[in-house]
């Protein structure tokens, strides 16, 4: 690898505000000074990034995913249009 030409990665807490949930993976924004540092429960101290979604607040994997009533739209579609 050439030197001084990739972008550092390393730890950063992730944190959901919608979920209150926090969690700690390795990213390539391990390398950015403007982001605030939390502290850990390893006791380390690592820069925070906020996210709007993650799995933790997405309505499909929380299960509150709206399911279309697919029947009942075929069948306003045939009574508007006279079909069937």
């Amino acid at each position: 690898m050439k030197p001084n030409l990739h972008p550092a990665y390393g730890p950063v807490v992730f944190r959901d505000k919608a979920a209150g949930v926090e969690f700690l993976s390795n990213s390539t924004l391990a390398g950015r000074r403007d982001l605030p540092t939390l502290e850990w429960a390893d006791g380390g101290a690592y820069p925070v990034f906020d996210v709007d979604v993650s799995a933790a607040s997405h309505p499909f994997w929380t299960g509150n995913a709206r399911v279309l009533d697919t029947e009942g739209r075929v069948e306003k579609f045939r009574r508007r249009y006279g079909r069937g």
